[in-house]
């Protein structure tokens, strides 16, 4: 008889494959949101203003293989750079696990539906501009905050 637990309930994130470990993002695009750090207390604060290579109807990289050479401040999340985890919202799928949590009920690999995590309001489609549209002066004023439907 085979196992029926999902793969991320019975491995961890050093034990999945490339396909698994892609799988975990739920699509939401919230990682490629500019964030402004509080220099005194480290905080992180989300913008509402996109990379130029997210897609914001899909809210998927529009050249996911070649983003690291396009955007120099992309980050490759990797188990090598734990506190990159922490740079991404707490609903991201690679967060949760990595921090112990399952993954949402909205998450694709749960609901099996790519369009849950927008159906759910996580996503940021809809909700965000592109960082052509923005001045970089402009950024805080694009501070915003998450609802996080769990």
């Amino acid at each position: 008889m085979s196992d029926i637990t999902p793969f991320w309930k019975r491995k961890s994130l050093a034990e999945l494959t490339p396909t698994e470990w892609e799988s975990i993002c739920d699509g939401c695009g919230r990682c490629c949101l500019f964030k402004l750090e509080d220099e005194d207390t480290g905080e992180l604060f989300f913008t509402d203003v996109a990379c130029r290579l997210l897609d914001t109807h899909s809210c998927r990289c529009g050249d996911y293989p070649q983003r690291m050479k396009k955007v120099s401040d992309c980050l490759q999340l990797s188990l090598d750079q734990p506190d990159y985890f922490s740079m991404l919202p707490e609903s991201c799928g690679y967060r949760r696990l990595y921090e112990g949590r399952d993954l949402a009920h909205w998450h694709p690999l749960v609901s099996g539906s790519p369009d849950t995590v927008h159906s759910a309001g996580i996503s940021v489609r809809g909700n965000c501009i592109t960082e052509g549209e923005v001045h970089p002066d402009d950024l805080e004023n694009r501070i915003i905050e998450f609802f996080d439907a769990d």
